[in-house]
């Protein structure tokens, strides 16, 4: 038995290791390489992605590089709206393409150059032109990830069988997580220097991780796929909108999905509810971030090990999960503020509600997955997700609530949205019963 055979099975408990459920035949045989393959260039990419956040090391990096604060606001509805929206439109371009592991290599490459640069950026530029050259970088990179999260969904399907991709996603998930709260901890610790050439220099890694993803990708045994579905982008899309009205499954899965957005959206306002309290200083902010790699750490293997047996229950999981420290926040925000000023409570509210946001993220990308074939596979792909970019953008009227309401009762309306996302999961089909 080969290293490769050896650790798929420690961590799939495959004993066979040869278990094939909606893959090539053909496949079957490369399936422990492949599925190792596929975890080292997800913890690549993931890592980087810690390494380069928008929300956190791009933000502290445009205000020392002196960049408008009006430009903080482009960093996060660039980031993820540009990495969804472009995929209706590509999905058509990638069905054309008999093998997609080269889209994603690609695309892979692409955003490791784009952080790469904005390590340059970093170190040759300042104000206005640093910030809207990082916000350009951050657009390219968007736009590359878009092709990627189509493509690798597509290439999983067909090269990991349907029982080991949740675990797969969730193995990737918990390596690069231990890695980004290890740079955490160095920075906290004054083992790293915060100053904009550390800042250049952890670019420049995240960058290089990319690159490195890309490499394995290009080795992976993939073998061609159908290729219908292709041609001219806008025909593609116009078919794939069609698939709301026939497909009512498709409809509750992007209801259910649009309905968890709340537990990405609802940090921040947690912070801002640290802030009115008097915790926002440096230290609390550090437990905030720890906190929030710790709960990945602790939940990313997990929940992918359940979306392998139930992508369905882990979303319902989930959001009933996100609804309990949303509505202590809630609760606590409203009628007993002075409890806020307590040590570590809200950390630990957003520690457990980040651990349910995990199990979002890892039920929905299996569930999708799984209850399409290779046929509609790219397709159910780029529609949610262009969908749920849009919602996205048009998510910062929660702002506005909490500008007249107060970020408790916005925190107690997430907390609504997360438990009817739990009975929406309910009615959703249970795509790993066996055919």
């Amino acid at each position: 038995m080969s290293t490769a055979e050896k650790v798929y099975l420690q961590l799939t408990g495959d004993d066979e290791g040869r278990i094939c459920r909606d893959i090539p035949e053909e496949a079957c045989d490369a399936q422990p390489e492949n599925f190792l393959k596929h975890v080292v260039a997800l913890a690549a990419t993931k890592t980087g992605d810690g390494l380069a956040d928008a929300k956190l090391v791009l933000a502290w990096l445009m205000g020392a590089l002196g960049a408008p604060s009006y430009l903080l606001g482009f960093l996060v509805p660039v980031r993820e709206s540009g990495a969804l929206l472009p995929q209706l439109v590509t999905a058509g371009s990638i069905r054309a393409l008999p093998l997609r592991k080269w889209v994603w290599a690609v695309g892979s490459l692409v955003q490791g150059l784009a952080v790469m640069g904005m390590g340059v950026v970093a170190l040759t530029l300042t104000g206005t032109a640093a910030g809207w050259s990082l916000i350009g970088l951050l657009a390219v990179m968007a736009v590359a990830r878009s092709v990627c999260s189509v493509s690798h969904k597509d290439v999983l399907g067909k090269t990991v069988s349907k029982s080991t991709r949740g675990t797969a996603t969730g193995t990737a998930s918990t390596v690069a997580s231990a890695l980004v709260l290890l740079f955490g901890l160095a920075l906290a610790a004054g083992i790293l220097e915060l100053s904009v050439g550390t800042i250049a220099v952890v670019l420049w890694v995240a960058g290089l991780l990319w690159v490195v993803a890309a490499a394995a990708f290009t080795t992976l045994a993939e073998k061609p796929g159908a290729t219908e579905g292709g041609g001219n982008a806008l025909t593609v899309a116009f078919a794939q909108f069609g698939l709301l009205k026939t497909d009512a499954q498709l409809r509750r899965f992007i209801l259910t999905r649009a309905l968890l957005i709340a537990t990405a959206l609802a940090p921040p306002f947690l912070l801002a509810l640290a802030g009115r309290s008097g915790g926002a200083e440096l230290g609390e902010l550090g437990t905030f971030v720890i906190a929030a790699s710790l709960a990945a750490v602790a939940s990313t293997y997990i929940w992918g090990r359940l979306s392998d047996v139930s992508s369905r229950r882990v979303l319902c999981y989930a959001g009933l999960i996100a609804a309990v420290p949303l509505l202590a926040a809630a609760g606590v925000g409203l009628m007993a503020p002075d409890l806020l000023t307590v040590p570590l409570l809200l950390p630990s509210v957003l520690f457990v509600l980040m651990i349910a946001h995990q199990g979002v993220r890892l039920g929905r990308a299996t569930h999708v997955v799984d209850m399409a074939d290779q046929d509609t596979r790219a397709a159910y792909t780029a529609l949610s997700n262009t969908l749920i970019g849009v919602l996205l953008l048009v998510g910062s009227a929660f702002g506005a609530i909490a500008e007249v309401y107060g970020e408790a009762v916005l925190l107690g309306l997430f907390a609504l949205m997360c438990l009817a996302a739990a009975a929406s999961a309910l009615s959703l089909q249970e795509v790993q019963a066996i055919d």
